[in-house]
């Protein structure tokens, strides 16, 4: 029979199959998150329309082409989260977190949605992990937020992934750059595309973002930004790429690098994973000093970055970087009978309780099926328990590795006992599943 509903385009199911490859990650991002000072911030999946209209950039590809919005019965516009920093902010300046004393660091894990064509590493709903600093100018914030994602990326083993940095500068050192850019892809209007017709008038520096072959060629020869920063802005990018070389972190400073958004600012960076094909930035951010005086705080100095988890599994999937598969079963008990079920049942408890994972039939499989699923579900030892066994209080334990069957109280020793034969099994590489 044909399936009445099914998952919709752009989406993804993620599998009790797979989601422990993304529980490791997650584990490791956490962690790394945590001995950098940052603590977990969570938003709401929906927020007024505005927040990304004023904080994203009225004129960027994702508010114009690409958010979810809709209207409610009472007549708001809500949007579905674009990307995790807009909420982030809205939350600081909301919850007045500049209180609890500068900076403000904090990291999410998030799911996103964009309208935009379906592909490998780039669904509709996408989820990300973020670093967002708050109340941090000086240059040393800068490499120590591109240093944690650096981290991150060593404890996955990561191989031939590669740093980009670029400064964009602060305001005033983009009107000279504008003026500079838009004069140069005026001589080249009859060749660029639609979009970026559109872009000449409102913000010429996305242009040299555009994934149109024709629109990269003429953009390649575009006057540089890093020609027109001010010194300010040349001094924090200096300073930059100072710590990074003192923190042994190679980088290559790529003058395209603009980013999508427009809140940011000065520092952008990529982190940049060979042999997944076109969607090969895992990892983005930069600094965003602008972003809290447009969601309408007091000027406050801002940085993070964001890491697509899908595309960070795809590139581990690439390198053929193994995630260890989740622990299996400590024991599957096959109860056979009513008193058998309530012993079975009661045991498993005791075991649970312990911290082990213990199973036993609840479905009305006979004894012959009980077993083929303990060895499907990769159970380390099972125990097979009938009126005998429990008449007599004890049982065969089989370790289903080598078959062994040995003898254990169904009574008082017998925590003692399987912790005895599972510490056996785990330290005996013979025995060692």
């Amino acid at each position: 029979m044909a399936l009445l509903v099914k998952k919709i385009k752009g989406t993804e199911d993620i599998l009790p199959r797979q989601s422990y490859k993304w529980q490791f990650i997650e584990k490791v991002m956490s962690e790394e998150a945590k001995v950098y000072g940052f603590k977990e911030i969570r938003t709401p999946v929906f927020e007024q329309t505005e927040l990304f209209r004023r904080g994203v950039g009225e004129g960027t590809d994702v508010v114009q082409k690409e958010m979810y919005t809709f209207e409610t019965k009472g007549g708001e516009s809500l949007t579905l989260r674009p990307e995790g920093t807009a909420g982030a902010a809205r939350a600081l300046l909301e919850h007045n977190l500049i209180n609890d004393g500068l900076p403000i660091k904090a990291y999410y894990f998030t799911t996103c949605y964009r309208y935009e064509k379906p592909q490998a590493g780039r669904q509709r709903e996408f989820h990300q992990f973020g670093l967002e600093v708050y109340g941090a100018q000086d240059a040393l914030s800068d490499a120590e937020l591109i240093c944690a994602a650096n981290s991150i990326f060593e404890r996955l083993q990561l191989r031939n992934i590669r740093l980009e940095i670029n400064s964009i500068g602060c305001p005033e050192c983009r009107k000279n750059y504008h003026k500079a850019l838009k004069e140069y892809f005026e001589g080249h209007k009859d060749t660029l595309c639609g979009t970026c017709l559109t872009r000449l008038e409102k913000n010429p520096m996305r242009i040299l973002d555009c994934k149109s072959p024709v629109c990269k060629e003429i953009a390649a020869n575009a006057p540089k930004i890093l020609d027109f920063l001010c010194d300010d802005c040349k001094e924090h990018f200096d300073k930059v790429q100072k710590y990074l070389t003192a923190a042994e972190i190679p980088f290559t400073v790529n003058p395209s690098i603009v980013r999508g958004l427009d809140y940011y600012t000065n520092t952008v960076f990529e982190f940049i994973a060979d042999g997944i094909g076109a969607q090969s930035t895992v990892c983005g951010g930069g600094r965003y000093n602008g972003l809290i005086e447009e969601l309408g705080g007091n000027p406050l100095p801002s940085l993070g970055f964001a890491i697509g988890l899908e595309r960070l599994l795809m590139v581990m999937d690439a390198q053929n970087i193994e995630i260890s598969s989740p622990e299996s079963p400590a024991l599957y008990i096959a109860a056979l009978g009513d008193a058998a079920q309530v012993k079975a049942f009661s045991m498993a408890k005791t075991l649970r309780e312990a911290g082990l994972e213990a199973q036993f039939d609840i479905v009305g499989r006979g004894l012959k099926a009980q077993m083929k699923y303990a060895d499907k579900i990769g159970s380390k030892f099972t125990l097979v328990l009938g009126d005998n066994e429990i008449a007599e209080n004890k049982a065969k334990l089989k370790n289903m590795s080598t078959s062994e069957q040995k003898d254990i109280s169904l009574g008082e020793d017998f925590m003692q006992e399987f912790f005895a034969a599972l510490i056996e099994s785990e330290t005996n590489p013979a025995l060692s599943l």
